[in-house]
């Protein structure tokens, strides 16, 4: 069957963009194909900096014929409904319908719609300017006079439908000024001449030819194992960024690595300066020597094969390197100069919200706020309190005003240089951690204080003037500051309730299921072990860790059976007579060895569970559960619940209501599902 290949050349496509727009095409291409009716058998799409190209094989030559039978109206409906019927069939009068009959509804209209089948290169020239039109560009723009929109000016367009044995067709359309064709363009300098191009299989050797590697992956692939090698040489290795990867990659159709120098004196600036200086200036990877330190050198992917070997390449990225690290040079060793403390004042003119104040105001929250945290966490209240003050003063630095990701730990640098204990420095750095799923998370009691002050803070302030997240829109990371208090709570193992309004409580139970399911905990148990009013992270982790280890052992799943029986039984009696039956069990009426049996081991068992839960000992309190699985099972087989004697049933009834109250003890279990 017939395969299709598009590009689309263009100028430079933003590196950040390129890979969700291969598969934007993809999805776009492939979906409007199958609404067309043409099922096809794979696809692949491609991105370089000047093109997005993709495969689609196995496509049908033309779509099948479709029959529709489409049901109208009673007959003698009212007119609107009749006109109504026939535009939605496309009949252009009521005797090309058919009338059928119904014994329940009478006669109504049906229209037998017959579809012929298209062309595949038909239907291709009809969709394929469309997704170009509709193509979900993050940002796009317009050139010339024209009117279509696309991420940068089209230049080509090649769309060539056909099988191996055959010569292809050229999918006629245009789009953006641009007509159809065969034709498409090696790499800008090394072989910029046009290339005339059959199906994929030639296109991707024209470009390998014309010095243009197709494949993103493939490209990164080259760049890190050629940067590996230079480094080896050097007995040195590459400091691993795979967000620069990507970037580096999609800069590049022919990745060339070349290595440069700086010099030795600026390695006494924190490494992480030097680092985020030559990788956001000229996007260079940094390099360690065999000790692990910061070695004096980086590596350069370049988009050419520079006939000097490299060496004006290189030259010039070493002097911009070298002038950036001068510039912050100047800024560390200036802001070493002042203490973090002047820095506050500075903090009064930079607004941190309209509706909150400003960021010194922030700074007199935490204070506060971690001094009250820091004995429920095991910190020194005065260290927290000290911690909290200084962890935003590093934001009046010129060093963060250069590099705002370096916020924090230049903080714990300046708070180091000035004397500052190390748990205060380190909290400075760590308050704003974690920052995502897979970053460390605070540890140290005063780093732990701080950091749950900022996002607590964070939480309640935004909840009070009622700027919540809503939707995909979370502009001030609310939902991962929710995380973090999680994380940092869980992960360390605190008891540490959170005291804040009912919805914001929602809020945290909605992002600790996030996190749980993410963690392969099932919903249902987190369902069964979370009430509205539950704060405490910790308890509610540990109770679904303990229910999911009960019910994955045959006592469990057997007790959870019995436990249904009994609820179900218990629901339909109360439903019956507008009754609870919790009452008290009486001896007396005990009358069968296994009633008597059960009505023992919920005796036991329940002030037992109750003392466990007391003490946060969930796995214990769902061991000592486990041991009603026998009881509960005799007593189903062989005593009759609702016995003739209307005592007998009514104890036995309030036996089954202590069951369902000690199990309650733990978790309810009535929302647990299979």
């Amino acid at each position: 069957m017939p395969d299709l290949l598009l590009e689309l050349f263009s100028e430079e496509i933003p590196a950040r963009l390129q890979r969700r727009a291969a598969e934007d095409l993809r999805k776009a291409v492939t979906t409007a194909l199958v609404d067309a009716g043409l099922v096809y058998e794979g696809a692949k799409a491609f991105v370089t900096p000047r093109r997005l190209a993709l495969t689609v094989s196995g496509i049908p030559p033309r779509s099948p014929d479709t029959h529709e039978d489409k049901k109208g109206p009673k007959v003698g409906a009212p007119q609107p409904a009749i006109d109504g019927f026939l535009r939605s069939a496309g009949l252009s009068s009521i005797e090309q319908a058919k009338v059928e009959s119904d014994p329940k509804k009478g006669e109504f209209y049906v229209a037998h719609i017959h579809k012929p089948g298209a062309e595949a290169a038909t239907i291709l020239s009809g969709l394929l300017p469309r997704v170009i039109a509709d193509f979900p560009w993050a940002k796009s723009m317009r050139w010339g006079s024209g009117s279509t929109s696309w991420v940068r000016p089209l230049r080509a367009i090649t769309a060539t439908f056909g099988t191996d044995n055959d010569e292809p067709i050229v999918i006629p359309f245009e789009a953006a000024g641009v007509g159809s064709g065969q034709t498409t363009y090696g790499h800008r300098f090394l072989a910029p001449g046009a290339i005339r191009i059959r199906r994929f299989e030639d296109y991707l050797m024209g470009l390998e030819r014309a010095k243009v590697v197709l494949d993103l992956d493939r490209r990164k692939d080259i760049i890190r194992s050629d940067a590996e090698h230079l480094a080896f040489a050097r007995g040195l290795s590459v400091i691993g960024d795979e967000g620069l990867l990507e970037e580096v990659a999609g800069l590049v159709e022919w990745p060339v690595v070349m290595m440069g120098a700086f010099d030795p004196a600026f390695l006494e600036l924190p490494e992480e300066v030097i680092i985020a200086t030559i990788r956001a200036n000229q996007k260079c990877f940094c390099l360690r020597d065999g000790a692990g330190r910061l070695a004096p050198y980086f590596i350069i992917t370049a988009n050419t094969v520079a006939i000097d070997g490299g060496a004006a390449i290189i030259a010039g990225n070493e002097r911009v390197i070298r002038a950036r690290l001068s510039d912050a040079k100047f800024f560390y060793e200036g802001d070493l100069a002042t203490p973090l403390e002047h820095g506050l004042p500075k903090l009064e003119d930079t607004v941190f919200h309209a509706k909150l104040g400003t960021q010194f105001a922030r700074v007199e929250r935490l204070v506060k706020m971690a001094g009250q945290i820091a004995p429920q966490v095991g910190a020194d209240p005065e260290r927290a309190k000290r911690a909290a003050m200084l962890a935003k003063a590093d934001l009046t630095t010129g060093m963060v005003g250069e590099f705002p990701e370096l916020q924090g730990l230049m903080g714990r640098y300046y708070a180091l240089a000035q004397g500052e204990p190390a748990d205060i420095a380190n909290a400075i750095e760590q308050h704003y951690k974690p920052l995502g799923p897979t970053d460390e998370v605070p540890t140290d009691p005063v780093a732990i204080a701080v950091a749950l002050a900022d996002k607590l803070d964070l939480l309640t302030e935004f909840w009070r003037i009622n700027e919540k997240p809503t939707g995909s829109r979370d502009p001030f990371a609310l939902r991962r500051a929710a995380l973090g208090v999680i994380r940092i709570i869980t992960e360390n193992g605190l008891r540490f309730p959170l005291l804040v309004e009912p919805d914001l409580l929602a809020f945290f139970h909605d992002r600790l299921k996030v996190s749980l399911r993410d963690a392969g905990a099932r919903h249902d148990l987190i369902d069964a072990v979370l009430s509205p009013d539950s704060n405490d992270m910790l308890q509610i982790t540990q109770r679904a860790e303990a229910l999911s280890s009960l019910l994955s052992s045959p006592d469990g799943t057997n007790l959870l059976a019995g436990y249904r029986r009994a609820a179900n039984i218990l629901a339909a009696e109360e439903k019956k007579f507008s009754l609870t039956y919790d009452g008290e069990v009486k001896p007396e009426l005990l009358q069968l060895p296994e009633e008597t049996a059960l009505a023992a081991a919920v005796t036991t068992v329940q002030p037992a569970v109750a003392a466990r839960v007391a003490e946060d000992d969930f796995t214990g309190a769902m061991g000592d559960l486990a041991a009603l699985r026998a009881p509960v099972d005799a007593f189903f087989e062989a005593v009759l619940v609702n016995d003739p004697d209307p005592a007998t049933r009514i104890n036995r009834l309030n036996l089954l209501g202590r069951l369902r109250q000690t199990m309650h003890l733990v978790a309810d279990f009535s929302k647990i599902s299979g």
